[in-house]
């Protein structure tokens, strides 16, 4: 639910399904059945997205620059630029973004996808996010990318719609091609959230400016909205676990 929740948050338009229509004669010589295809096509979405989230925010290019035959002549994203970062920081996000190229490849490699579509990564489309998690508007609206702190609680919305997606979509696979790629896929998703959180921890008694917030409450409001987007029992905690 939270996969299919921020990917209409931050997609401007979706290719009128010419990708689940696609004639599966495409696929000839893959040993994973349609079913399979359309579960690792989907987050195929998400992957877009983080290569040039991650991608714009520590170097100030995406796709088009980096890995143009990725793209597939998408539209370039909308309202993307880079972040106001430390050295370490950036140069944490720059290997997210790395990692989300070699992501972008091992799915497209094994099916053909589709071009990448219109994304919307502008400051606005976050502002929705945080607005959900806070239970109103914030004054003034939150920026992503102002500094660290903003952009690392982006982030944290990121891979973790990511890794719960593929654990979703983990049971229902049924090809050992798919279920290999899938695994490869989580574990760095996973690693990914592992070390936003760290970073987050490390942060946590810090104000987010100018809210009179701190980063570890913030962050427990953004996992409470990822519990109600999940609907079934607690899918995720913040950075402070209660004993019980």
């Amino acid at each position: 639910m939270i996969l299919v929740y921020f990917i209409l948050l931050v997609f401007l338009q979706l290719s009128s399904n010419s990708a689940a229509n696609e004639n599966f004669e495409n696929y000839v010589g893959c040993d994973m059945p349609k079913s399979d295809v359309d579960l690792v096509e989907f987050p195929l979405n998400l992957e877009y997205l983080e290569a040039e989230f991650f991608l714009w925010g520590s170097l100030g290019f995406g796709l088009d620059k980096f890995a143009p035959e990725l793209a597939d002549s998408g539209p370039p994203p909308i309202g993307a630029q880079i972040a106001k970062l430390s050295p370490l920081i950036r140069d944490v996000i720059t290997q997210f973004g790395f990692q989300e190229v070699g992501h972008l490849r091992a799915i497209k490699d094994t099916i053909t996808g589709f071009p990448r579509l219109l994304l919307n990564l502008s400051r606005e489309s976050f502002v929705t996010v945080m607005d959900d998690a806070f239970g109103h508007p914030l004054k003034p609206p939150f920026d992503a990318y102002a500094n660290d702190i903003n952009y690392l609680l982006a982030s944290y919305v990121i891979p973790y719609v990511g890794l719960t997606g593929y654990v979703g979509a983990n049971p229902k696979l049924q090809s050992s091609t798919a279920k290999r790629l899938v695994a490869g896929l989580l574990g760095v998703e996973s690693g990914q959230d592992a070390v936003l959180t760290e970073l987050h921890y490390e942060r946590g008694r810090g104000k987010v400016e100018p809210y009179g917030i701190t980063v570890a409450e913030l962050t427990n409001r953004i996992s409470k909205l990822r519990n109600k987007l999940g609907r079934h029992g607690i899918k995720d905690k913040g950075l402070n676990v209660n004993r019980k």
